[in-house]
């Protein structure tokens, strides 16, 4: 595991603990306070922030806080952490109970983000700042795009989209949660007026996020094109 530790995060610890324990979850942990990942999970999300803000500001010198924001909020999602958790292969030694393991936990969304930000909290802890803004810089640089514009959130283009239309505002509701606690499923439906569209996902947010994006699409789809006027 050290090894493994060292090539993909660019650091080889002398002392494996932390690590360990960023890759443990609760059922495994068996209750024992301060085994799991849960505490190095909650710094690891302050070091990705901070990191990935001081990013953004470089690269983009002339973006308003707002485009800033958007290109933030798109980075540090919960599911592109677990994209880039599945990259280093970090599902292959997270430690899970039996329970957990049979359901495929390890291959969640959910589990995976939380084990990537305390594998980066762990880092911090282990070699400092500048170990954990040069993993982060490594292991997200292919999503940084410069060309490209700032994306806009699904619920916050449903909810532009709402007002020049003048309908009204997005509303959202969970009309049900499946699933064992370690991998929940929700369904929650967005509308806008007598418009409504419902999507799942592997937490509150991300089925809202679908939600709103599918909507969206079967709004401006239905939306038939102005024409200016004649001359």
């Amino acid at each position: 595991m050290t090894a493994w530790v060292g090539e993909v995060l660019g650091v080889r610890p002398s002392d494996p603990a932390p690590f360990v324990r960023a890759l443990t979850h609760g059922s495994h942990a068996a209750g024992q306070a301060g085994e799991s990942y849960e505490r190095l999970e909650f710094l690891g999300d302050r070091v990705l922030g901070l990191v990935m803000a001081e990013w953004l500001w470089e690269l983009f010198p002339d973006e308003p806080e707002g485009q800033l924001s958007r290109r933030f909020n798109a980075l540090v999602t919960g599911a592109v952490c677990a994209e880039v958790a599945r990259g280093i292969g970090a599902q292959a030694h997270v430690r899970l109970g039996k329970q957990a393991r049979d359901d495929g936990a390890q291959h969640g969304d959910n589990l995976l983000g939380d084990v990537m930000e305390a594998l980066l909290g762990a880092l911090y802890r282990a070699a400092g700042l500048d170990a954990a803004r040069a993993a982060v810089r490594r292991l997200w640089a292919d999503r940084i795009h410069t060309d490209d514009k700032a994306p806009q959130h699904p619920k916050s283009a449903l909810q532009e989209w709402a007002a020049a239309n003048r309908r009204a505002v997005p509303t959202y509701a969970i009309v049900d949660r499946a699933g064992p606690g370690h991998a929940p499923r929700f369904t929650v439906r967005v509308a806008v007026g007598k418009d409504e569209v419902s999507a799942e996902g592997a937490s509150k947010q991300e089925a809202e996020t679908a939600a709103a994006s599918a909507l969206l699409a079967t709004l401006i789809a239905n939306t038939p094109i102005r024409r200016g006027r004649r001359r």
